[in-house]
């Protein structure tokens, strides 16, 4: 999974968000290293859309401008906690050789 899919379903995980929500807490998530463009953003919300993973929650006026809301779905839930565990295996790996690691004398 690419990381702005992963920071996506993220910001997702508890609640439903509009897609300026979605792009802010992206940013936060991300330290602001992924920053989403607006046409990024929703070229990959239709595309997890299509695979099941996302789903549109409801619709909100504010100050004449509709909002569209978006929350994971079951199958979304299940790959975040899938890519989690992937990601924190890897990190465990890379920790313990690091660990391991001596530094290199000149």
């Amino acid at each position: 999974m690419r990381e702005p899919t992963f920071l996506i379903l993220t910001a997702l995980a508890d609640g439903p968000r509009h897609g300026y929500g979605i792009v802010r807490e992206v940013d936060d998530l991300s330290g602001g290293r992924v920053r989403l463009l607006t046409g990024t953003l929703y070229t990959a919300l239709d595309r997890l859309t299509a695979e099941g993973l996302v789903e549109h929650d409801h619709d909100e006026e504010v100050d004449g401008r509709m909002r569209r809301y978006y929350r994971l779905t079951t199958e979304g839930l299940t790959a975040l906690r899938a890519e989690t565990a992937r990601l924190r295996q890897l990190t465990t790996a890379a920790e313990a050789r690091l660990r391991a690691a001596r530094p290199r004398t000149a």
